[in-house]
């Protein structure tokens, strides 16, 4: 095995990538995790509903991690895959080249977020997404969701879990009479309009503007468009949606975990995915392995044998 040859490709170290490293590692392949650290939930100071590691900051989930793969001979570089091969062959960006029998992609999504000055600087703070995420640390507090969708009336009544004080900001998602009523059951307010700005004081969010109209708000929720890092996969071949429960796409050798092909994972499913693709992905390279063998085997001869002894 040369230096630049691998079992195994992970591209993408976050908790889905990082998880299947380890299984990988404790199987005893040779392992290579190639990643730019740049998570989606680089932002966020804490991450929350992760079992024993609730509270804990994202950036120092992954360095745990990175730590315990190095105990398994697991290689790290930070570093991007700017080209892969069916077979596979890889190019990164710092011009090294690799190939790898099996290829797993874990390099996550990003999220396309309204364009309304305030909101990116607010965002993974005091403006997010996921309530499971983020809801208890802002109970009670006087929260908002944004309108961008048709399921955003969904979000608020969920986010209503939260605080009895929620505001229902309709922007570019007007209600219906059967959603005002629902709305207004739960005591969520609907404030019609478009909003123009996210405005901020202080280095927080303070509430929301629509023209010179002003609603104080101390959160912001929304639903956005995710946007999949999904160029490596689908220039092997793979069709958005076309994975099975393991992780293990239409593309021969090629598994994913994580956001890439599941937008709406939080980092300890993202983990459970990556370490559910690692188990399926080593059996199939335990197949092969085995098939191998067999073939070599069904090739041996007394014959040979002795003429490789008389050769020695």
């Amino acid at each position: 095995m040369t230096e630049n040859n691998y079992d195994v490709l992970v591209v993408g170290g976050g908790a889905a990538g990082l998880s299947a490293a380890l299984m990988l590692g404790r199987a005893r392949r040779r392992v290579l995790v190639v990643d730019a650290r740049a998570p989606r939930n680089a932002p966020a100071a804490h991450m929350h509903g992760f079992l024993s590691r609730d509270g804990l900051p994202p950036s120092e989930l992954l360095d745990i991690g990175r730590e315990e793969l190095r105990g398994y001979g697991v290689e790290l570089v930070e570093d991007h895959v700017t080209a892969l091969e069916p077979g596979f062959s890889a190019r990164l960006a710092s011009g090294r080249e690799l190939t790898a029998r099996r290829v797993l992609v874990a390099t996550g999504v990003h999220d396309d977020l309204p364009d309304l000055p305030g909101l990116r600087e607010s965002w993974g703070t005091d403006a997010m997404t996921c309530p499971y995420c983020h809801g208890y640390e802002l109970r009670d507090q006087p929260l908002g969701v944004l309108g961008t969708e048709p399921a955003s009336v969904e979000h608020a009544l969920l986010v209503r879990q939260w605080s009895p004080d929620v505001v229902y900001f309709a922007h570019t998602e007007p209600v219906s009479e059967e959603d005002r009523e629902r709305l207004d059951a739960r005591g969520i307010r609907v404030v019609d309009g478009t909003v123009t700005a996210v405005r901020r004081e202080g280095g927080r969010l303070t509430g929301v503007e629509l023209g010179a109209r002003f609603v104080p708000r101390t959160a912001l929720f929304l639903r956005t468009r995710t946007v999949p890092h999904d160029e490596l996969l689908r220039g092997l071949g793979y069709v958005e949606g076309d994975v099975d429960p393991s992780g293990k796409t239409g593309v021969p050798g090629v598994w994913a975990a994580g956001n890439v092909v599941d937008a709406r994972a939080t980092v300890i499913i993202a983990a459970a995915q990556g370490a559910a693709a690692a188990g399926a992905l080593n059996h199939d390279l335990v197949t092969e392995d085995v098939r191998r063998a067999v073939d070599g085997f069904a090739g041996f001869s007394p014959a040979a044998e002795r003429a490789a002894a008389g050769a020695r």
